[in-house]
């Protein structure tokens, strides 16, 4: 089975936690219509796989919970694409690698201590750009390649 969508989570402004949705409209070239990088340039969407927080929660001992992470979209499971310019595509909506993501700061606040170090890289996530628009629903399939 293809992974699929597990989660979505909004932050919609600095510092504030994020909210879960069941679904969100993705604009190319803008990002997830509520999130508070929507509009930026290239950091559109940020999204984590569940098999890269069971590894993390292993390093830090306890549970990582997906909307505590900060991440966009989190796939039930697979190793997500990291080389710039490689696409994945979650329902109809195709996204292009721009880079890893970087743990949050905020990580240490919101998860405990320890949880920026096992959240680096590889389990903290890509970041993508949005090449096109649609929505994107928990349960939609994700592929890349």
């Amino acid at each position: 089975m293809p992974p699929r969508v597990h989660a979505i989570h909004l932050a919609p402004g600095r510092r504030l936690p994020t909210k879960s949705v069941e679904r969100v409209e993705a604009e190319a070239g803008a990002g997830l219509v509520g999130d508070r990088y929507h509009g930026s340039r290239h950091r559109h969407v940020t999204v984590q796989s569940l098999d890269d927080l069971r590894a993390a929660a292993e390093v830090l001992g306890r549970e990582v919970d997906p909307g505590l992470t900060r991440r966009n979209v989190t796939l039930d499971s697979g190793a997500l694409p990291t080389r710039p310019g490689e696409r994945l595509t979650i329902g109809d909506v195709e996204l292009e690698v721009v880079r890893i993501a970087a743990p949050c700061r905020l990580l240490d606040d919101w998860l405990g201590e320890g949880a920026m170090a096992a959240l680096k890289s590889p389990r903290g996530g890509t970041v993508f750009r949005l090449l096109t628009s649609g929505t994107v629903r928990v349960g939609d399939p994700a592929a890349w390649g």
